[in-house]
This record gives C-alpha cells, sequence and structure tokens, in this order.
C-alpha cells in the first residue's frame, strides 16, 4: 500500500473523532508551547545578562582586595584593606596593555537641596572612570584631574538623582546640594543607563572626584576596588596577568603565597552568570518537558483505545490481503500526524506566550531556531515511541479473532 494512501486513511480515521483527536494533541501542544516559553525565558534572561556585563565594558578589569582572616576566620572576599590609590597609579604607570585605571571608593549617603532629600550611592573615582565604565553626559562637563587633585566639591548626577531632586525634566547643572552636609555643586548630568540585569538602578548614583570622597567624606586611605581598561578586547588577558604580577611585587607576595586580591575581567564575570543561565535554561526546559511525556501518554492512550474500537476494520483489511506493516504503518501515521499538528500549534502557542511575557510581564525573552528545532524534534520523538506500541499491537492482531471481535 503507497504511502499516500496510508495517510488519506489516517487522517480520515483522526477527522472522525474530531473532539478526541484534539484533546489528545493538546497534550503536545502544551507541552512544546511549554518548552518554547521556557527556553525562550531561559536564553532573553542569558542575553539580558550578558548585555548589562558588556555595558560596564568589554574591555575592563576589576580588582578587589582579598579576604582577611580574623581569629582564625576567613572572611569574605573584598574584607582586607590592602589595595591603596598608588596600586592604581602603579598599574597605570608600568602595564603597557592597560590604557585607564581608576581607584574606586563608595558610601551610602543623604543628599538635600531644598525642601527635597534623596539617598544614594556615592562613587569617588578618577577622571579615568567614565571611559571605562562608558559613561557620557547629556549636559554639563566631567570633572577634571585638577578637580580630583583639589578634592574639589563638584559631582555628577544620574537620572534618578536628578528626577528626586529637581523634578522631571529640569537641568540640575549649577545647582548645590548637600551630601552628608557638605555641599556639591552639580556639573554633569549622566545618560540615562536603566535598570540593570540584577534590578539595580543604574542611574541612582552620583559621581564625585576620588580625592574629595576620600577624604572628606571618608576619612580613609583605603579603596574598595580599582578598575582598569585594557588597550583592546583582545589584551585583555594579558593586562589581567601585567596587573596580576605587578601587585603581586607591590604586596610583596613569595611565590607560595596566594594572592592577597582578586582580578576579574568582563568575560569571567559573564562566563560565571553564563553557566548560571545555562543550568537555569536546561531546569526549565526538562521541567516543561515533562508536558511532553505526558501529552505522549495521552497519545499511546488514545491510540490503544482506537485499536480496540478498530479491531474488526483491522481484521478486514487484513482478510483481504492488507500486510501487518501497512497496518502499523497506518497507526504510527496517526499517532505522528497528532505529534506533528500539534507541534506546529504548540511552537505558535509558545511565541505567542513568550511576546506575552515579554510585554506585560516585563520578563526578557528570546525565541531562537534552536528550542523550536528541539521541541519539534522531542514531539516527533514522542509520536514514534509512544504511538510504535499500538501500531504494533494492531499489526499483529490475527485476522479470524479480529474480524470475531464485537
Amino acid at each position: 500500500m503507497r504511502i499516500v494512501n496510508l495517510i488519506r486513511i489516517a487522517s480520515r480515521s483522526l477527522s472522525k473523532n474530531k473532539l478526541r483527536t484534539f484533546l489528545t494533541m493538546l497534550g503536545i501542544i502544551i507541552g512544546v508551547a511549554s518548552v518554547i516559553a521556557m527556553l525562550a525565558i531561559g536564553e532573553g534572561s542569558k542575553q539580558n545578562i550578558k548585555a548589562s556585563i558588556a555595558s560596564l565594558g568589554t574591555n575592563s578589569i576589576m580588582i578587589f582586595p582579598g579576604a582577611v582572616n580574623q581569629g582564625g576566620v576567613r572572611m569574605e572576599a573584598g574584607s582586607s584593606a590592602n589595595l591603596k590609590r598608588e596600586d592604581s597609579e602603579a598599574i597605570l604607570a608600568r602595564c603597557p596593555l592597560v590604557e585607564f585605571v581608576s581607584p574606586v571608593v563608595r558610601t551610602g549617603a543623604q543628599i538635600i537641596t531644598g525642601s527635597q532629600n534623596w539617598r544614594t550611592i556615592v562613587i569617588g573615582a578618577f577622571t579615568d572612570y567614565f571611559s571605562i565604565r562608558n559613561l557620557n553626559v547629556v549636559s554639563g562637563t566631567y570633572f577634571s584631574a585638577t578637580d580630583e587633585r583639589a578634592a574639589a566639591k563638584v559631582c555628577l548626577v544620574g537620572q534618578t538623582v536628578s528626577v528626586n531632586l529637581f523634578g522631571e525634566g529640569s537641568d540640575p547643572i549649577g545647582q548645590v546640594m548637600r551630601i552628608n552636609r557638605i555641599p556639591f555643586k552639580i556639573i554633569g548630568l549622566l545618560e540615562k543607563k536603566g535598570q540593570n540585569t540584577f534590578g539595580q538602578d543604574q542611574d541612582d548614583i552620583i559621581i564625585a572626584p576620588f580625592s574629595t570622597v576620600q577624604k572628606r567624606m571618608l576619612s580613609t586611605t583605603n579603596i574598595n576596588q580599582i578598575i582598569a581598561s585594557a588597550v583592546s578586547e583582545e589584551d585583555v588577558d594579558g593586562a589581567k596577568d601585567e596587573i596580576t604580577m605587578l601587585l603581586r611585587e607591590r604586596h610583596k607576595l613569595a611565590e607560595d603565597v596566594e594572592d592577597d586580591f582578586t582580578v576579574r575581567t568582563q568575560s569571567d564575570i559573564s562566563n560565571i552568570f553564563g553557566s548560571i543561565s545555562k543550568v537555569l535554561t536546561i531546569l526549565l526546559g526538562s521541567i516543561a518537558s515533562i508536558s511532553l511525556l505526558v501529552g505522549g501518554i495521552g497519545i499511546m492512550n488514545i491510540m490503544l483505545v482506537s485499536v480496540t474500537e478498530r479491531t474488526k476494520e483491522i481484521g478486514i483489511r487484513l482478510a483481504v490481503g492488507a500486510k501487518s506493516k501497512d497496518v502499523l504503518m497506518q497507526f504510527m501515521i496517526e499517532a505522528m500526524f497528532i505529534s506533528f499538528v500539534g507541534g506546529i500549534i504548540g511552537v505558535g502557542l509558545g511565541t505567542l506566550v513568550s511576546v506575552l511575557v515579554a510585554k506585560f510581564g516585563g520578563w526578557p525573552v528570546a525565541v531562537t531556531i534552536y528550542s523550536i528545532a528541539l521541541s519539534f524534534l522531542f514531539a516527533a520523538i514522542i509520536g514514534i515511541f509512544f504511538g510504535w506500541y499500538p501500531a504494533r499491537k494492531a499489526a499483529r492482531l490475527n485476522p479470524i479473532d479480529a474480524l470475531r471481535y464485537e
């Protein structure tokens, strides 16, 4: 029997019970849609994390203080105070693959201007900080190296700070505000960057000269970190090695002693979060795949019922010359048809759900060809696997027993 005839017979059989056929497809539809939506959410989160990290500067390198031991207990990384301003100056002078460097100090502060007040983060840094972090101004200007050396009381503010202190659409340039009772003149308004992947508002920030924050606000010689930028993306690893060797030399560390600092590049951070995102995507996809498995069980159940209902029909076909392989192929085609059509509808539904999640839920999503192909492949395997047993059972029926069946 030709395959075209088998497809025609299979489609005619399925069309006789449209509601039952649709309900059987429903498990595959929901399963495929779930896989598409979950993988889209996972992939969207992964891309969003990469974009957020890239926005910090693709060539950037971060140096953090190491951990410190207190009473035999090793504290968290960054708890020691072994990084100094002089380290950052040495990196710029002695590391050829490093283009920009800035020490960084940060503190939370209450800002007051007139009758308005706001609490935000104040960062003290060199002028290189803006180049490393790709920070641009929409009005005003950056502070200068002279401002930094003189510990001038000037600053740049983010959009969130500006809106909460001066109102939407206002120009804060030239305004004076008090940060922890110290008057600062606003000389620049930073370009809007929005929230990062971790929900942090990147516009809720004030940046002032390093010496101003360190001396006037914190009264300390310690720094929170050093950030640097390699001359090119290809030289990031080389710049990292140069920094590591230099700091070990400056901190007088023996060869068998661990680093008392931590150096991280954007690629290191991206790989860490990329691995986490990959695990999350696999987990979401695995959970959604359970729906496909349930749908496959539904196909097997309905096909077994169909074999029972059509036993006499199978007997007649076998009696008039149909071969067992023809009966087997017919029922396999029916199972695969249910999976295929259900897969198509499921892909459409999953894509629609992903769009709705992005639009109304605000979650980043990305429907990929990979997720669609994977869902189709899984649906096809489900159809073949769970359709095989009922088809085999139908093909092995004895024609005489089948004709006698009531």
